[in-house]
């Protein structure tokens, strides 16, 4: 600590700390390019096997785009003349629409392509008759559509991350100073972990997803900065204590620094248990954020002391802390606040229950999975043009399933008389021929992505396999069945691992079986109430269908996690004034002390998670919704009052079975005194 906090030393630390930067920063390079998180299937799925087995099939690398002409009314002779001019058109039954199919080579540079469907929207749009309107969707316009909606997307989260982050940390310290320092150095740490899963994507040959890129840097910069509040407000507490800023601040890391490590330590673990999940998006976002949290550690223990330190205690400017100044935070409202909750903590934890119970009903009839055209918050026109489709033409947006039959004539024949018989199939035709290996493509009549489509692909594997085992049934439908099955078995698995490590953190960290095991229930309780909250809000209030396959896991992980975090500063408060206070009185000092900053960092964190919502994907907004409002439970009702009422009625039971388990005078004294709370050092 001393090295961190020296006249010499200080200045030191932050030079290794730009050295660190640039160097990282000049070895970054560049890893492959990924698109986006929506994950593909793991590798062990029947889709994932059938494309591997259709790539040694004939390919000429051609693909569609599907051009869709439509008005509110029939179409007029002019409106079909104008279409013929691309191609045949196939008019709706309905006769507001009519589909042109055009072949493009899709087995070419991304830019390539991208040229290729802005060059035909172009040509398309040019004059149409009035009224009529002209969309290009198809797989190929879906890829080129959902890059181009990630361009420059992470560059915008990082400015609104910052610019958020920058207003709560003016707010808070009211200072037109001290706030730049823990921004510029959890600025400095988001650039470095960034180059750092450069680095890491380089060696592994994996793509760097963009959206575990910017979940990543929404965890540095909210969990970076609740470390530095927690610091901050730690330094300038002992700064009323000790004159000399550098000894303040030494004190500051022995109180403060514990908590910080033990915080970033279970969230580190808990991330890691996505490294159980066979989605790749999930253990790729759990690696990224990984390494995250442990820079934003590094950089908040080592880097921002040093900084403080340099810079002095005038950097407080214009509430600068003096040796024997008033503590404001053990007499203001969160004195008051802890005082009531002590004084009725039955009613409080009856009523916290209550009210997170109701909110937890809001799960009741949740859908989980959404169709394509739902996953993407951009305004793109191929997720237009296929709404059209599925309008006009039912069925006509989703691509067929593949069906790969190794074997004779004999069984090709069989499995195709088998698939055009499963209900949900709208025909079935032959496809490619090579080594063994015929392909059979059936038309779905659900619309894509749909629950229907998926129970289509299900009841035609089952049928097709009886007739011919070996058969594999592939496609984006099936893909998109296989991705939701290996998302509900990583959130079967990856539960109990996630509650198992915190739980065993927090033991670790505490000492006790107890306390523990109550901070874990409060915060399952906390998700299970923000999740029902959220869809409440996502299908009644925003008119979404439902949530994201990956939204209950990610928000459990992140909810857990992070929840945990704001209990370990105030419980760790509480453990430290325990021996000399008593159990219920630490309480008492403990939410006084940490309640203005633990709030502080809660309400910054839920606001840099509802940032997510810069991000083109659903998946992200949702989460973001899900955790801000997770947080905001924590914050204000499960720390502020529900965990000190629990702590009040169990007492110093709450440590069982560690050596604070025993009552003692100084304990019922102070338990009987209702005089102000006296200062725990």
């Amino acid at each position: 600590m001393r090295f961190l906090t020296g006249r010499l030393t200080a200045w030191l630390v932050l030079l290794a700390a730009v050295l660190l930067a640039g160097g990282v920063n000049a070895f970054g390079g560049e890893a492959p390019a990924g698109t986006s998180a929506t994950s593909g299937p793991p590798a062990s799925a029947e889709s994932v096997r059938a494309a591997e087995l259709a790539a040694t099939l004939p390919d000429d690398g051609a693909g569609s785009l599907l051009v869709v002409y439509s008005r509110d009314s029939t179409l007029t002779p002019a409106d079909l003349a104008t279409a013929s001019a691309l191609g045949t058109p196939i008019p709706s039954e309905d006769g507001q629409a009519a589909l042109v199919t055009v072949p493009v080579q899709v087995d070419v540079p991304r830019e390539e392509l991208a040229a290729t469907v802005t060059d035909l929207r172009t040509r398309v749009a040019r004059d149409l008759p009035a009224g009529l309107t002209v969309e290009v969707t198809g797989g190929p316009a879906f890829s080129v559509d959902i890059a181009d909606s990630f361009s420059g997307a992470n560059t915008r989260l990082l400015l609104v991350t910052a610019a958020v982050v920058a207003l709560l940390l003016l707010i808070t310290y009211r200072s037109p100073v001290l706030w730049l320092i823990p921004l510029v150095v959890v600025g400095i740490a988001d650039q470095v972990t960034t180059r750092l899963l450069e680095i890491v994507g380089r060696l592994t040959d994996s793509p760097v997803d963009p959206s575990a890129t910017g979940i990543t840097s929404v965890l540095v910069f909210g969990a970076g900065t609740d470390y530095a509040l927690l610091l901050i407000a730690r330094y300038r507490e002992e700064l009323r204590r000790e004159p000399d800023r550098r000894a303040a601040m030494r004190n500051a890391l022995r109180g403060a620094g514990p908590a910080i490590a033990a915080s970033a330590t279970t969230v580190v673990l808990a991330l890691l248990t996505l490294q159980a999940a066979v989605l790749p998006a999930d253990r790729t976002i759990g690696r990224d954020a990984a390494i995250g949290i442990v820079v934003a550690l590094v950089f908040g223990l080592l880097v921002l002391p040093s900084a403080l330190v340099v810079c002095g205690r005038r950097l407080f400017w214009p509430f600068v802390p003096t040796v024997g100044s008033v503590e404001t935070t053990r007499t203001g409202v969160w004195a008051r606040i802890a005082g009531a909750v002590l004084a009725r903590p039955t009613r409080i934890v009856v009523g916290s229950l209550v009210l997170l119970g109701a909110l937890a009903t809001g799960l009741s009839g949740a859908s989980l999975g959404l169709q394509q055209t739902d996953q993407f918050r951009v305004s793109a026109e191929s997720v237009d043009g296929s709404r059209t489709l599925s309008e006009h033409f039912p069925g006509a947006a989703a691509e067929p399933a593949q069906v790969l039959v190794p074997g004779d004539a004999g069984e090709l024949g069989a499995v195709l008389a088998t698939a055009e018989g499963v209900t949900g199939v709208d025909g079935v035709r032959p496809g490619r021929t090579a080594d063994g290996v015929s392909e059979l493509l059936a038309t779905l009549d659900a619309e894509p992505g749909s629950a229907q489509s998926r129970e289509t692909v299900e009841r035609l594997r089952t049928a097709v396999q009886a007739v011919a085992p070996g058969t594999l049934v592939g496609g984006t439908e099936a893909e998109a069945l296989d991705t939701r099955t290996a998302t509900v078995r990583d959130l079967l698995v990856v539960t109990p691992l996630v509650v198992l490590v915190v739980l065993l953190v927090l033991i670790a960290l505490l000492r006790s079986l107890v306390a523990p095991l109550l901070l874990v229930a409060t915060v399952l309780a906390t998700y299970a109430a923000a999740l029902g909250a959220a869809n409440l809000l996502f299908t009644h209030v925003a008119g979404m269908p439902g949530l994201d396959n990956q939204v209950p896991l990610l928000s459990l992980l992140f909810l857990v996690a992070l929840g945990v975090d704001y209990n370990i500063f105030l419980v760790t408060r509480i453990r430290e004034e325990t021996p000399e206070l008593g159990t219920r009185e630490a309480v008492r000092v403990g939410v006084a002390v940490t309640g203005g900053v633990i709030t502080s960092a809660g309400i910054l964190l839920a606001a840099v998670f509802a940032v997510l919502g810069v991000l083109p994907l659903i998946v992200l907004t949702q989460i973001g919704v899900v955790v801000g409002i997770g947080v905001l439970l924590d914050t204000l009702l499960v720390r502020t009052v529900l965990v000190p009422a629990l702590f009040a009625l169990l007492g110093h039971r709450v440590w069982w079975p560690s050596a604070l388990d025993s009552p003692d005078g100084r304990q019922t004294r102070l338990t009987a005194s209702t005089s102000d709370v006296p200062s725990a050092r």
